[in-house]
């Protein structure tokens, strides 16, 4: 079985605007119902779990509503629930896997993406799966294109690293259920609030994490350029 996780959960101070971002309107929806549009008509995608506040829950479910009526997939037979979101994203996604294991085997597939990463292609997702079946875990990936330097101050140049070395995560990450899992806990109590992305507990514990390549389309949206860029490529796509 492969679960998607997705991370509905954060609250988008960045941008600076009245909502979270994944709940902004673009062409008449919001941004979340991209990714579930494109993660619910996939036929490897078995389950969904959504990371989400309560007070948004409602008009989530009114979403998968309109999708399920427009479209005909089936966003609300895959949607399995609602978790809480967690004090950081890392313990969003652990509240996420432990609703997701009191349905799914340990040695399922939990796919992790972003509410706010709207360019989600068919092809990404299967790249992922089909990758995933020979590690533990993988991670899409894309190539520094830039000189890359390290500063320990933020002020001077402390070294120059090797670009070709150095690569930039993506979403969807994909993991085995029951390690991953595994690999959260045991950061917990304090550990788990130094993570920054979701593949440092699989490095930390030692799972084997696969790269395979990136899709630089699917950007995420973070700042009010990211959301300008998204909404002239949807307006374009009609």
């Amino acid at each position: 079985m492969n679960i998607a996780l997705i991370l509905s959960g954060g609250t988008g101070r960045r941008m600076g605007m009245e909502i979270p971002k994944q709940y902004i309107e673009v062409c008449g929806r919001p941004i979340i119902s991209y990714c579930l549009e494109s993660l619910s008509a996939h036929g490897e995608i078995d389950a969904i779990q959504i990371v989400a506040e309560e007070e948004w829950q409602e008009s989530i479910t009114e979403c998968m509503n309109r999708l399920n009526e427009a479209d005909g997939l089936s966003v609300l037979e895959k949607c399995k629930g609602f978790s809480r979101p967690g004090a950081n994203r890392q313990l969003s996604i652990l509240n996420g896997l432990e609703d997701i294991r009191k349905y799914a085997d340990d040695s399922d597939y939990v796919l992790i993406h972003d509410a706010a990463r709207p360019r989600l292609s068919e092809q990404q997702i299967t790249d992922c799966l089909t990758a995933a079946k020979e590690h533990d875990g993988v991670i899409p990936v894309l190539l520094m294109k830039d000189t890359v330097y390290a500063s320990e101050n933020g002020a001077t140049i402390t070294s120059l690293l090797n670009r070709s070395q150095i690569y930039a995560g993506q979403a969807p990450e994909v993991f085995k259920l029951g390690a991953y899992y595994e690999a959260n806990k045991a950061l917990l109590p304090d550990g788990i609030l130094r993570i920054n992305g979701s593949t440092e507990p699989a490095i930390l514990a030692g799972m084997d994490v696969g790269m395979i390549p990136g899709d630089e389309g699917n950007f995420k949206i973070t700042t009010r350029a990211d959301l300008e860029r998204f909404r002239e490529i949807a307006e374009k796509d009609g």
